[in-house]
């Protein structure tokens, strides 16, 4: 043991024997005491006189109470985030007129503070886009469903962004060049598809060059052994579906006699056939929606199903339905093709794996207009729930793509209720599948979003609980009413009375009919895309990944980092960015 020195400081065990002299000292004791205990005494008591430790001490015990009391405060009334058994607020009276809002803004702050992170691995995703489905549609169709105090059902997901909607070359682009973001991740040129912006519009041997062709999605998973599948209210050749499996260089060429006989020569080939013959399309599970004549030659029109006349229709003695149902006997695959609400109904999902629904010539009936017979066509909700069982027959997962593209062909109308209308069947569907789901939720991802907004605006300061589809007010010039919507642009949008050479007075029209068309500042062919963001709004597994202004492209990277499919299958860029985000 080192022996002691003048200059050690006072061992631990030490601080007793200290103490203790202090209180003889102060007992009158000082006799008694060692002088080598008395010294740092003496010491120590003339510290414990000085000015700068009664200013210290006073100073602290000041500080130490303030902080106290700050803590009472805070934990005691203000409730403490972290205890919801020991949050209270400030008893404070208010009015009726207050207190409402008040109690509003705690009901949505609990749901904010109890917002649960899931950070799991997801094994499904659902993917729900509104074609044309701008802010100011779900603004509208929420009064109109629900009036201003309402939510949609997507609303009251926990996380959601913007996305921006420019494409390669546009700022405002098409449904096409959209669908080719959200699906596969690249930007491309406007009414291109499924290829990059090497590829410009209807230059047919630049998108044969696969090395420029954008993979989708689809193919993604289906590499993974997913199961995959897309329902729309449109023809299942139309812009937003034909994203998910085809690469061609003009949207309008859904089947042969809208492509010049160039194209046709160089060996591109429509969407329709790309749909049934290649790898891609001839993967899918699930296909539903309308458009049978681009896929059958020569069909019958009739006023309950008429042909699009806005799109071509198949003449070269095509039945591609019949294709493909001999390419899934060959395979020996459980089929089944489907044509109307009643072999919709009664398909038992568990006795097949590839469903083909065909329910339109052209695009399916506007919700409101269905037949609801077992001859009409489906809802975007049946569609959906029945997708869902032929899907959920594997334990690999699904990815299930579903577009209610009605919403933008009533925006290219200028028929502002049935855009409203067909929201409110998307939000049917989004609704039917969070209930039919609802075991498993935590391992799913679900989506809404839209592609493109439109021109749609609100207008006026219209009264709270007005009808949406009714007048806000009058023109500062001539005085004539004007309705709370109109567009910027639409087809027969730019009223004026022939006699008084004025905006027609749309007070003496039934502004609220189905077949009313809205007014617009500016005659077009029919009413054009919106460039505005779009909202995205997410539930489940790996939701929180949308969270602020995105490139719309990115949807398509979140989907693929979810599921672990295309570049993230089973590589080391996952596992790199699972490590910076447990799962």
């Amino acid at each position: 043991m080192m022996p002691s020195t003048g200059t050690e400081r006072t061992k631990l065990s030490d601080v007793g024997t200290v103490e203790v002299q202090l209180d003889s000292l102060n007992s009158g004791q000082m006799g008694h005491q060692n002088t080598s205990t008395i010294a740092p005494h003496r010491h120590r008591k003339n510290t414990f006189k000085s000015k700068a430790f009664i200013i210290a001490v006073t100073f602290s015990s000041v500080l130490i109470l303030a902080m106290c009391i700050g803590f009472f405060v805070h934990y005691k009334l203000g409730g403490n985030p972290e205890d919801e058994d020991q949050r209270s607020t400030w008893d404070v009276e208010l009015s009726k007129e207050q207190q409402t809002w008040y109690d509003r803004g705690m009901e949505e702050l609990e749901v904010a503070i109890n917002r649960e992170i899931n950070r799991r691995r997801a094994k499904n995703v659902v993917l729900f886009v509104g074609d044309g489905m701008g802010p100011n549609t779900v603004t509208a169709s929420r009064i109109y469903g629900y009036k201003e105090e309402g939510l949609l059902a997507w609303e009251r997901f926990p996380h959601m962004g913007l996305l921006k909607t420019y494409c390669a070359d546009k700022q405002v682009p098409d449904s096409f060049s959209t669908a080719t973001a959200l699906f596969g991740g690249v930007k491309t040129n406007y009414e291109t598809g499924g290829v990059d912006s090497s590829v410009s519009l209807a230059n047919c041997s630049a998108s044969l060059d696969e090395s420029h062709h954008v993979h989708s999605i689809l193919k993604w998973a289906q590499e993974d052994g997913m199961r995959t599948g897309f329902v729309t209210t449109t023809r299942v050749t139309h812009a937003t579906p034909a994203a998910l499996y085809a690469h061609v260089a003009d949207r309008r060429w859904e089947c042969e006699t809208v492509m010049p006989q160039s194209a046709l020569q160089e060996g591109c080939i429509d969407i329709a056939r790309q749909l049934v013959e290649l790898p891609t399309g001839r993967g899918i599970n699930v296909i539903m929606g309308g458009g049978r004549q681009m896929l059958v030659s020569n069909v019958t029109d009739t006023p309950e199903d008429p042909l699009d006349t806005w799109a071509g229709h198949a003449t070269d003695g095509r039945n591609l339905i019949k294709d493909w149902q001999n390419q899934k006997s060959g395979d020996g695959a459980r089929h089944a093709i489907i044509q109307n609400n009643g072999e919709l109904r009664n398909l038992n999902a568990q006795d097949v794996d590839y469903v083909l629904g065909i329910f339109a010539n052209g695009h399916l009936k506007y919700d409101h207009e269905r037949n609801l017979s077992d001859t009409g066509m489906p809802s975007l909700s049946n569609m959906t729930l029945k997708a869902l069982e032929v899907l959920g027959n594997s334990d690999k997962g699904f990815l299930l793509v579903v577009e209610a593209g009605m919403v933008d062909q009533a925006h290219h109308r200028g028929q502002a209720r049935k855009a409203l209308g067909e929201v409110l069947a998307l939000n049917e569907a989004v609704q039917a599948t969070l209930t039919q789901l609802k075991d498993q939720l935590d391992e799913t991802l679900i989506i809404v979003t839209a592609d493109h907004s439109h021109s749609l605006t609100i207008n006026g300061h219209p009264e709270r609980g007005a009808n949406i589809l009714g007048l806000a007010g009058n023109s500062k010039t001539e005085e004539t009413p004007y309705t709370t919507l109109t567009y910027g642009t639409s087809y027969n949008g730019f009223q004026v009375d022939s006699e008084t050479l004025q905006r027609v007075n749309p007070a003496l029209s039934d502004t609220t009919d189905w077949e009313y068309t809205q007014q617009a500042a500016i005659n077009t062919n029919e009413n054009l895309h919106g460039g505005s963001d779009v909202t995205i709004h997410a539930h489940g597994a790996m939701s929180y990944l949308f969270h602020g202004v995105h490139e719309q492209s990115y949807v398509a990277h979140v989907i693929s980092y979810a599921l672990r499919i295309g570049r993230f299958r089973d590589s080391t860029i996952a596992e790199s960015l699972a490590d910076l985000i447990p799962l």
